[in-house]
């Protein structure tokens, strides 16, 4: 690793195939002239190059617009879009002229040996700031940009926001952003970019159901799986977040992200500073799946990263709810051990007072009256089983129903004129705990540590169920304090007891965001196991997050959140594609069914490790009731699909379902693992699909495909292709 130092406003970064150039901007603060495909070395002549090959003008031009656009665009820099940073000092505006210190350069050997930098450090100052901007392109291709203000003169500086931009190319046609709701998380929308200066903007306190996600500018009016040139961007924060794109007629495009801040929520003493969650931005030149690659190489890079075997995972929500009975549940967890499951989590209910959803919460404590013994036996039976212990938590909220909110109303991060609100407005009976506040931290902290110390417990299920309204901390919004002490806090922990692992919930995927990954190692996806819902939920979700950091369980025959009947054949195939496990009291199963989870839980194991560091992959299809997914070793060596449908297919026949990603100079023989049970299918029984498989070279199995059966609505079947040497 190397370093340089520079102040001329010049850096060219490259790795992973991808590349950043950043040229002066002629008003302070450099400008990214290009971020995408690798360009190859560079010399300062080719930069300069560059930017004259594709400013819009030159000096004498008087059209009073940007040049080019700085990485921190400004009104005073001619941009007539949103600016990059908007503050003010002592309530009077603020309006930086930029100078360049430094730009800090470090980078290692490229592929073919030469220097090639990779993180670029921008250090800026302006009478009464300083900015440090922070660019890099990670394992994977992804970057990663950052800001650092820190106030350097005299008053108080306000800062209502500061974001990351990165610039796309004029020409992109579309914009893809996500909504939902509970249950129906990662929904995808996609319309023509839109003109002028545009934001979409969450204002939950935590990621939301209906987070933009990821905004992704396409060439193309649609964009597909497989094919296409993508720009994206992700802001890494667990609150609220405004997504952003600027597309002006006189200057280049942009789109970026920040978070949200109310007013007078950062406000800066001289020496304070404030930095700014990460942008993830991702470039792709082979759709959809490309971006994804990016994504899921950057978090498998991370040493954070789970390095274990994805536990097959019981959880207790939907077998019992609130009725909690010892020596059912401990029946029920040697029912799981014999099936093949590997980590039992008893979820809500077991704490103080804890018989329904209106009272209890803050209270971390054994409720003595529904398990006398504690939860002790419990846990030693399931560590003697083999099984792993996970527990339930909601540590950020408090019922007005317990003794912690009796003892210390003070404590809840709201305005105290709203509390009690009208019963109207009251939202799951329950109020966030101001975990910024030190003693209140402290206490949390305390409950955790003696249960997880006490019970040995190796997993906690970390739940998040009320949006965050009207916070106030020492006077003013609390969210971004707040978001950074749960932060804290579920790293204070885990360093306390190494192999500890949370997963974030938040009424299902509410969420799911690559900063609460910083301290999570799994997340849930949707409260919903509805397989229906749950094949598009867990498409989208893992757009970014690899399918070892998703969980998806399988539920009931029928849904609790739909209604929905579906087929055990079909539940079981949407969920061996990620973290997984099941939601539901298999003691009501029968003979068959036993026998059915317990082959499938074997191939479960047998091949997740495929599935959790393989490439992720998604055939485009055109027929809207088909969903393939994938994963191929990155050898080429072996992969598997499931094949799905969500509703009746649009022909008889169905279209050839190809297997993209294989090496096409290699051979595979392919078949049908029965283990997930048979589906339902009529018309079309292909002679392979019945013969127990077939051996093709890669080549056909990707350009050709196989044909499928005609199955029927709501059926899947497990494709898994090993290489012939």
């Amino acid at each position: 690793m190397t370093t340089t130092t520079d102040s001329s406003g010049t850096a060219v970064l490259r790795a992973h195939g991808v590349g950043l150039v950043l040229a002066p901007s002629g008003s302070g603060l450099p400008a990214v002239v290009h971020w995408g495909a690798d360009p190859g070395p560079l010399s300062g002549a080719d930069v300069d190059a560059l930017v004259r090959a594709s400013v819009r003008q030159t000096a004498p031009g008087t059209l009073d617009a940007a040049w080019l656009v700085p990485i921190v665009p400004q009104e005073s820099d001619g941009w007539s879009g949103r600016p990059g940073l908007v503050a003010t000092r002592d309530g009077r505006p603020v309006f930086p002229r930029w100078t360049i210190d430094a730009i800090d350069v470090e980078g290692a050997a490229g592929l073919a040996g030469e220097a090639c930098a990779n993180v670029a450090v921008v250090r800026a100052s302006s009478p009464g700031l300083a900015l440090e901007t922070r660019l890099a392109i990670e394992p994977g291709g992804v970057v990663t940009v950052r800001h650092r203000l820190t106030n350097t003169g005299e008053g108080v500086v306000s800062v209502a926001w500061l974001e990351a931009i990165l610039p796309v190319p004029k020409g992109v046609r579309s914009l893809t952003e996500f909504a939902g709701r509970w249950t129906r998380e990662k929904v995808p929308h996609t319309a023509p970019m839109p003109r002028g200066s545009n934001v979409r903007q969450t204002r939950r306190g935590r990621t939301g159901h209906d987070a933009p996600h990821v905004l992704i500018a396409a060439r193309d009016a649609t964009p597909a799986n497989r094919s296409g040139e993508l720009w994206s961007v992700h802001l890494g924060w667990s609150a609220d977040v405004t997504s952003r794109t600027d597309r002006l007629h006189d200057t280049t495009a942009q789109i970026g992200a920040g978070e949200l801040l109310r007013p007078e929520e950062i406000r800066l003493a001289p020496g304070e500073a404030y930095e700014t969650p990460v942008a993830f931005f991702a470039w792709s030149d082979a759709g959809l799946d490309g971006l994804s690659a990016r994504f899921h190489t950057y978090l498998r890079s991370r040493p954070n990263h789970p390095s274990n075997p994805r536990p097959l995972v019981l959880n207790t929500w939907e077998a019992v709810y609130f009725d909690h009975d010892p020596a059912r549940l401990a029946e029920l967890a040697t029912l799981a051990a014999s099936v093949g499951i590997e980590r039992f989590v008893l979820d809500d209910g077991w704490f103080h007072d804890r018989r329904d959803d209106t009272r209890g919460l803050g209270d971390w404590v054994v409720d003595r009256t529904v398990w006398p013994d504690g939860l002790g036996p419990l846990a030693d039976h399931v560590h003697a089983l083999g099984m792993e212990f996970g527990l339930w938590f909601e540590p950020e909220m408090v019922s007005l129903d317990s003794d912690l909110a009796r003892a210390h109303p003070d404590w809840l991060l709201h305005d105290p004129a709203h509390v009690p609100p009208p019963a109207h407005l009251s939202w799951r009976t329950q109020f966030v705990l101001d975990l910024a506040r030190p003693e209140a931290y402290e206490h949390v902290l305390g409950q955790l540590d003696a249960l997880v110390a006490e019970l040995g417990v190796d997993f906690i299920k970390w739940d998040h169920n009320r949006d965050l309204v009207d916070t106030v901390h020492d006077g003013r919004p609390g969210t971004h304090e707040q978001t950074l002490a749960a932060w804290r806090l579920m790293a204070e922990l885990k360093a306390r007891y190494p192999g500890l692992e949370i997963e974030s919930c938040s009424s299902g995927g509410a969420r799911t965001d690559l900063g609460i990954l910083q301290v999570a190692d799994r997340v849930w996806a949707s409260d919903s196991n509805d397989p229906v819902e749950r094949q598009d939920i867990q498409r989208w979700t893992q757009l970014l997050l690899p399918p070892e950091l998703v969980g998806g369980h399988v539920g009931p025959a029928v849904s609790h959140s739909s209604g929905r009947a579906t087929d055990l054949s079909f539940r079981l195939a949407t969920s061996l594609m990620g973290s997984a496990g099941f939601e539901w009291d298999i003691s009501e199963c029968d003979a068959d069914e036993v026998a059915t989870i317990t082959r499938w839980a074997g191939l479960y194991r047998e091949l997740r490790g495929l599935i959790h560091t393989g490439v992720a992959v998604h055939p485009d299809v055109s027929d809207p009731a088909l969903r393939m997914t994938g994963a191929v070793a990155l050898d080429g060596s072996e992969a598997v699909f499931t094949v799905a449908t969500v509703a009746t297919l649009e022909d008889a026949q169905p279209e050839t379902i190809r297997l993209d990603g294989l090496h096409r100079d290699r051979r595979y023989r392919v078949r049908v693992r029965n283990e997930i049970g048979p589906d339902r299918h009529g018309f079309w029984t292909p002679e392979w699909y019945s013969a127990g498989g077939v051996e093709l070279p890669g080549s056909l199995l990707v350009d050709v495909g196989l044909q499928p059966p005609t199955l029927w609505p709501m059926q899947a079947f497990v494709l898994h292709a090993v290489a012939v040497e």
